[in-house]
């Protein structure tokens, strides 16, 4: 069993930088027992997703399409939805806390059901959403292990509240 389900969002397109981060959370994450929920594909998730698997790690792509073919190739499982960009629900409402890497307005909105559904995002890089006092939070923290290690936090916080 797997100590957190923690779900990574970014964007299809990453750079080199925010490749490098994301597998970092990757790995930090498989190395501290959080299964990993993303949506499968390319960019962020791809690069995630790879670290995750380097360290041995479970991660799951909750994908757009029909063919469970369409994830990478680093994941541990896949789960074919065919309901396009509303398995960003099912991603948030699978995981604990949310680590946002970039991304666009995917990302964005994505951040945004989270916090409405009482949850953490720690985002790494420029996300901005205003919250109320009722919604979860937004956390910016840059350094990969400080984003995992604020997350994994969270993500017990969240599970406390229902035990």
């Amino acid at each position: 069993m797997y100590n957190y389900n923690i779900g990574v969002i970014g964007g299809s397109f990453a750079d080199k930088k925010y490749c490098n981060i994301a597998y970092e959370v990757g790995k930090k994450l498989a190395e501290n027992n959080c299964a990993v929920f993303c949506g499968g594909k390319e960019g962020i998730m791809e690069c995630v997703s790879h670290g995750v698997h380097d360290s041995n790690g479970m991660v799951v792509g909750i994908l757009p399409g029909e063919n469970r073919m369409e994830g990478n190739k680093y994941l541990s499982l896949t789960i074919p939805t065919g309901i396009g960009y509303m398995r960003n629900f099912l991603i948030i409402r699978a995981s604990d806390a949310i680590i946002a890497i970039e991304g666009y307005s995917g990302t964005t909105s994505e951040a945004a059901f989270a916090i409405t559904e009482g949850k953490t995002v720690v985002s790494i890089g420029n996300l901005q959403i205003k919250t109320k006092d009722t919604d979860g939070k937004l956390v910016h923290e840059n350094d990969p292990e400080k984003a995992v290690e604020i997350a994994i936090q969270e993500a017990k916080n969240f599970v406390e509240k229902f035990h």
